[in-house]
């Protein structure tokens, strides 16, 4: 099947222009099985107020966002994971979240775990856990931005069968997600495909270097740090589902759960 990326530079608190400049790369993307675009798609990322952040949230399955992404996979018979501002239909609480769609129908959500800084402000943290989707060609698993760093969430969604971790991202600290991708891959045996976004939102920077990696750590595509670019590979799904590492050695089946109670242990 093939992966990819789109690196891009949302428009902060203008939805219409963000969705144009998808529009415009989408002949690009159009080969990909699975396709991944950044963090926070359909907002921006560095909020001037909560009231902003609420002004900009969609609905993530009806939102007009998330509609055109229903679309735009239809047209091309191609899944899109996106990351969105996402507004609980129910509660109207705010999530920083992430939508898988396919030709078909909408797919699932997941909630971003791990908030970081002023994001705190603006967002709940994630309540629906790490879910894994099949949808045929492959299980996705998800992950978004400061999730990179735990790597106890890779490891669960590799546990739940996940072949591929989709992590749309609006990183800000450079180089450090980067360089861990590549090392969660081969710790997990799976693919792993990161789109970052680009450009500057009032006082943040971001990093840019949107990465596909493979089951045995290897870069496969990278982006620049500062340019709009979109990056398809071609891989074999059969890699994320050998977990041997030798003959007598399984990435997953030689754990010692028991020996790892400490990691269920609060702290402070």
């Amino acid at each position: 099947m093939r992966i990819g990326f789109v690196q891009l530079r949302p428009t902060l608190a203008d939805v219409d222009t963000t969705m144009e400049e998808i529009e415009r790369l989408s002949e690009q993307f159009r080969s990909a099985d699975l396709v991944v675009l950044p963090e926070l798609c359909n907002s921006g990322y560095n909020f001037d107020s909560l009231e902003q952040a609420q002004a900009t949230a969609g609905n993530a399955q009806h939102g007009d966002f998330v509609k055109y992404l229903l679309a735009l996979s239809k047209r091309h018979n191609q899944y899109i994971v996106s990351g969105i501002n996402e507004r609980d239909g129910e509660s109207g609480l705010l999530y920083n979240s992430a939508v898988l769609v396919g030709p078909q129908a909408h797919v699932g959500v997941y909630r971003k775990l791990h908030l970081f800084m002023r994001e705190k402000d603006f967002f709940e943290p994630g309540n629906l856990g790490l879910p894994v989707f099949d949808i045929g060609l492959c299980r996705v698993g998800i992950l978004i931005c400061f999730d990179w760093i735990f790597p106890e969430a890779w490891r669960v969604l590799a546990l739940k069968g996940a072949d591929i971790v989709c992590h749309p991202a609006n990183l800000v600290i450079p180089g450090h997600a980067q360089r861990a991708v590549p090392v969660h891959a081969v710790m997990n045996h799976i693919f792993i495909v990161t789109a970052n976004r680009i450009g500057q939102e009032r006082d943040l920077t971001f990093t840019g270097l949107s990465t596909i990696a493979n089951p045995k750590g290897e870069v496969l595509a990278q982006a620049s740090e500062t340019e709009t670019e979109v990056r398809i590979v071609e891989i074999d799904i059969a890699m994320a589902r050998n977990k041997a590492i030798t003959p007598r050695n399984d990435v997953l089946a030689d754990r010692r759960p028991e020996e790892y109670t400490e990691l269920t242990r609060p702290r402070g």
